[in-house]
Parts: C-alpha cells; structure tokens; sequence
C-alpha cells in the first residue's frame, strides 16, 4: 500500500469520510475539533491535506470564487479510492494490535499488567 498513515492524516481522513464529497478546509476543521476535542492549526490542517493529496489518497477542486472571501475560491475535498483503502489497512493494523488488550487499557480500574 505504501507508506503508513500517521496519526494526523488518518484523523483528516476519517473526517473527510465522515463529512462526504463537497468538504472544506474549514468544515474539516470543524469536525476534527468537535469530534476530538483538540483543536487544530490551519497550517497544519493544510499541510497535511497537500500531503495527502500529493500521495492520492484524496483530491480537491476548487469552486467558485465568492465576495465573502475577497473574491478567492474554496478548495472542495474528496476521500479517493486510495485513501479509503488506507484507512482500511490503518484499522485492521490498529485492530490487530489492539486485540488482547482491553485489560490493560481498563480505565475503570488500575491497568493490568501481564
């Protein structure tokens, strides 16, 4: 598949899977904030979708230009085959390490220890 994903990009993937075809940078934002509760910096947010646009796991189009921003057009982000794909293989990694596990991540309680 290619290099894996990091924590980051998968959090903005699995917004842009959320959030559907038609997404912005701001309404991805959004939901990573809402959805976190960490808030996320513009600069990072962007360099991140350039990333992973450079890779193809999505794309972005630019849509028309309106006066309430100054005349600039709003990029609209789609989630690609690939980036569904490699959302995928980062669950069943996350899946398969986790198995097992749960005991030790018992948050009512002291972590077990094997």
């Amino acid at each position: 598949m290619g290099r894996a994903l990091g924590g980051f990009e998968q959090t903005v993937l699995l917004a842009l899977l959320q959030l559907g075809d038609d997404a912005d940078g701001v309404s991805i934002r959004r939901r990573i904030e809402a959805r976190t509760g960490m808030e996320t910096s513009t600069g990072a947010l962007y360099t991140t979708l350039e990333r992973l646009a450079k890779r193809g796991l999505i794309s972005f189009e630019l849509g028309d230009s309106t006066p309430e921003r100054g005349g600039r057009r709003k990029r609209r982000y789609r989630l690609e085959k690939e980036g569904l794909l490699a959302l995928r293989e980062s669950f069943t990694v996350f899946t398969s390490m986790i198995r097992g596990v749960e005991a030790l991540l018992d948050l009512d309680g002291e972590p077990e220890r094997p």
